[in-house]
């Protein structure tokens, strides 16, 4: 990236968030060997003139092969096992080309895109700046993320998979705030697409503004247990067409009903169908996982 471009973008990155600040605090940045190698060491070096602390940069040395090897948002226990290793106050991981952020809390713990968007969708409700009151997420989204956003009166909606889907939904709504578990957040009133190393200023700067730790700022959000099994098919037929496939599935969203949910789809790429099951009973989510698992494999397994 060229010198003027790289040092017009930190400076776009700190206009978006201004007044914000390390506050003393001791960081690790994981660049994930990607584009943020560049920028990212740049961007914190400005935020300890404005307010000291410690800044350690792990996985800035990309060579053309290890982007993503090993580190970054793709294995975020890197970054949270740093952050415990020092006893550091948070943690900051970015994928290869730095559109996803996630996090690590000062005990070492992984926040993840639920768990951001969290952060995020209480400060701008606590402003007045969360248009509608909702927060856009996907079907991977944890039951445990909507029901800690409507303790706060907060709406969620559900996207498919996809960045993609989530801003048409956002678009169609009006929401203010949208994203994706694994950190990919969208703030439209900041930028126009996501961007990782701005997803960490803004929880920085909610962190620096609320006088809690990250730790402490997602403490009530407690997920429900979550499996996916993949069943391997001969064919993709409608599911609805099959009849004990159906039964399962109805079996299962009667019992859950308001304490799990079940998200049945096949694969874009592979030749599987995925269940996936959430609930707050660990046992009842494999029990009717395994159920409707069985009752695909007997019908379409290869």
């Amino acid at each position: 990236m060229n010198e003027q471009f790289r040092a017009e973008y930190v400076q776009f990155l700190l206009e978006a968030v201004p007044g914000t600040s390390l506050d003393g605090r001791s960081v690790v940045i994981d660049c994930a060997n990607g584009a943020a190698s560049a920028v990212a060491p740049q961007l914190f070096a400005a935020l300890l003139e404005a307010g000291g602390g410690t800044v350690e940069v792990t996985h800035a040395s990309p060579d053309g092969r290890n982007i993503n090897e090993g580190c970054g948002a793709l294995h975020p226990e890197v970054v949270a096992a740093e952050v415990k290793l020092l006893g550091a106050s948070m943690g900051f991981t970015f994928d290869g080309d730095a559109d996803r952020a996630l996090f690590a809390d000062e005990h070492g713990n992984v926040v993840n895109g639920d768990a951001v968007m969290l952060v995020c969708a209480r400060d701008l409700h606590a402003r007045g700046e969360l248009a509608g009151d909702l927060v856009v997420a996907t079907t991977m989204s944890n039951m445990g993320f909507e029901a800690a956003l409507g303790r706060s009166g907060i709406a969620m909606l559900r996207a498919p998979v996809g960045d993609k889907y989530v801003l048409e939904e956002m678009r169609r709504s009006g929401a203010s705030l949208g994203g994706e578990q694994s950190g990919h957040i969208l703030f439209p009133a900041k930028a126009t697409t996501g961007d990782g190393l701005l997803t960490a200023l803004l929880v920085l700067d909610v962190v620096h503004r609320s006088g809690k730790t990250l730790g402490e700022l997602v403490a009530d959000l407690k997920n429900y247990p979550q499996v996916i099994v993949n069943v391997k098919v001969r064919e993709k037929v409608p599911l609805e067409t099959l009849a004990t496939v159906v039964e399962r599935i109805a079996e299962a969203e009667a019992e859950l009903a308001g304490t799990g949910r079940v998200v049945i789809r096949y694969s874009g790429t592979e030749a599987l169908a995925r269940v996936m099951i959430e609930a707050e009973s660990e046992e009842a989510m494999r029990r009717h996982a395994e159920a409707i698992a069985g009752a695909i494999r007997a019908e379409l397994g290869v």
